[in-house]
């Protein structure tokens, strides 16, 4: 005891305090007491004045506190669930093992434990993209319509943000309207429904009626956060793509953020949907005979589009297309003719094609021009590209040479377009069949072999890989085209769902034969463009070189139009078919 006193002693003196019993350590636990105290509380002020001019100075700058403390919020819920999915792929996602190295047992459990892991990451950042809303539910949106590209798991998954979005509240909508035009929802409306018709990702669309004119009008309006969060989601949405290219090398998504990047400012000014509806109805203006709507613009601002009201249901409720007599094969043809003419001879094409964009309004039979008993109505204006000219050549060629099956062709021109070597690939995203359908030249036929996402990763195990790299190396603007292409599919498959398999297949066919015909004009065009501007020592040899041009023209599209007649024919047959059966068992 005594011998560890002077030990006790000398460490208590770093502190020089009296050895605890004596009187003067009485004294100085007083003294000690106090200054804690003094101390104490002189924390506790200095702590009470910091969060009183935190306060203050949140309360006086509420905004500019709000908005930083909601931007954190927006990222760490996109950091944590990124963490989470690169941590499930890591830990949990098994490489898929070479044909024949294992039992066709041990193979599908494999296959069944990575689409596991496929299904519980894509719900992971559902929940999260849903938590976040606004540019988020974009992203989710754009990762929906890449059924070509992305596992189907995925694809699925997020179908549901196409029709489910958070609408603001009618104060928030008011706010906006005020803000943006300088008037209040009762000085510019006699009418404005509280229940908006449409809820999008960044805006949603009232019923009204103009209170100095009394035309019904819809008013789309911006959701009221989602400019002010914009930049910071964005950046967010790189970081991650990012990082998860970090951790995963073959992640080659960047191209994704980029594109959102240069997309979104355009979308979120509607100034720009009033010039693009313009441009649209300017450009199908000449074409009595296609059914095409586009809304009449009265009045824009960066957040508010007041146009004219339309009614009608989207393109894909099969149920009021029956109840008004309209055939869906007319719709799905006639989308089919206005989204080829935007892209092969227009190019100036809409890309964000899904059905609550295709609206269908009935109408009287031959009380239209175009002799039909409906109108395609287009909306949602904000998102277009202006394909160049060259582009679309090319891009003409690329198909024309997949639906002969001429591989030299599809070679040259998807290396041309692509800027990879995987043209078998590229011709498969493109199209959405098998390679082996393109190089039997079956593209086109009856034999025609549909695509398998899976089958094609269980025979190409770097398949995820090669498809990042094609995308990662297109030019941007065919990265649109792509999308528009597979949101076309989408619709095209909605629309025969309840249809005999024959007669969707014809309508497939139909599609490939309506994409030839405008390929044909296209090349068409530009060979013409280019023999015009070739010196020629004789000018009868450029009329001669014309001619041979547009006569080439018209045999291939004679034949072409021969066999799509047969496909009606065919199909009238199959439908007669189909009823008889259905009468015979009645």
């Amino acid at each position: 005891m005594l011998g560890s006193r002077p030990f006790v002693a000398r460490a208590l003196q770093v502190r020089q305090l009296p050895w605890p019993g004596s009187r003067s350590h009485q004294f100085y636990s007083t003294t000690a007491s106090r200054g804690l105290r003094s101390r104490r509380w002189q924390r506790s002020a200095f702590g009470a004045a910091l969060t009183v001019g935190a306060c203050g100075y949140t309360v006086y700058n509420y905004d500019t506190a709000y908005l930083v403390a909601a931007s954190v919020y927006r990222s760490s819920v996109a950091a944590n669930v990124t963490c989470q999915v690169a941590w499930d792929y890591y830990r949990n996602f098994p490489e898929l093992p070479a044909e024949g190295s294992v039992s066709e047992d041990e193979r599908r459990a494999i296959q069944d434990q990575r689409s596991k892991v496929h299904v519980r990451a894509a719900e992971k950042v559902k929940r999260a993209l849903m938590k976040n809303g606004g540019v988020y539910i974009k992203l989710g949106q754009h990762i929906s319509a890449m059924q070509y590209v992305l596992p189907m798991e995925w694809c699925q998954t997020m179908q549901m943000l196409q029709d489910r979005n958070t609408a603001s509240s009618l104060d928030e909508i008011g706010q906006v309207i005020a803000l943006d035009t300088g008037k209040t929802v009762d000085e510019l409306f006699s009418v404005f429904d509280a229940e908006p018709i449409g809820v999008a990702s960044l805006a949603q669309v009232h019923r009204a009626v103009l209170r100095e004119t009394g035309e019904e009008v819809a008013v789309k309006v911006q959701h009221p956060m989602v400019r002010t969060y914009s930049d910071i989601d964005i950046a967010t949405v790189s970081v991650m793509f990012e990082f998860i290219h970090s951790v995963f090398p073959d992640f080659k998504f960047m191209w994704l953020s980029a594109e959102m990047k240069g997309s979104l400012p355009r979308e979120l000014d509607f100034c720009n949907d009033k010039i693009n509806a313009e441009q649209v109805q300017w450009n199908f203006a000449q074409h009595a005979d296609i059914p095409l709507t586009v809304p009449r613009m009265i009045q824009a601002t960066e957040r508010v589009l007041i146009m004219e009201y339309v009614n009608g249901r989207r393109c894909d409720d099969l149920a009021y297309l029956r109840q008004h007599n309209i055939d869906p094969s007319q719709v799905s043809r006639e989308i089919g003719r206005v989204f080829a003419e935007m892209t092969y001879v227009q190019g100036f094409l809409h890309c964000d094609p899904h059905p609550g964009n295709l609206f269908v309004r009935p109408r009287a039979q031959g009380s239209a021009s175009h002799g039909y008993n409906f109108d395609l109505v287009l909306l949602d204006h904000g998102l277009y590209r202006q394909l160049p000219s060259q582009f679309r050549y090319e891009y003409a060629e690329m198909w024309y040479a997949l639906m002969r099956g001429d591989q030299a062709q599809i070679k040259h021109w998807s290396r041309k377009l692509s800027g990879t070597d995987l043209y078998q690939l590229f011709s498969v995203i493109l199209t959405g069949h098998n390679w082996s359908t393109i190089e039997t030249k079956s593209l086109g036929s009856t034999s025609a072999a549909e695509f398998n996402l899976d089958a094609l990763t269980q025979q190409q195990p770097d398949l995820f890989q090669n498809i990042t790299e094609v995308l990662a190396s297109v030019p941007p603007v065919l990265l649109l085209v792509l999308k528009t292409n597979d949101l076309l599919r989408m619709v095209d498959q909605r629309l025969f769902a309840d249809q005999p398999p024959a007669v969707q297949h014809h309508a497939q066919l139909r599609t490939w034969l309506r994409i030839s015909h405008y390929c044909l004009i296209a090349i068409r065009d530009a060979r013409a463009a280019e023999i015009s501007h070739r010196p020629a020592a004789v000018p009868l040899a450029r009329v001669y070189r014309l001619a041979i041009n547009r006569l080439g023209f018209w045999f291939s599209d004679t034949a072409l139009s021969v066999y799509k007649a047969l496909l009606v024919v065919q199909d009238m047959f199959v439908r007669w078919q189909a009823l008889f059966r259905r009468s015979t068992i009645a």
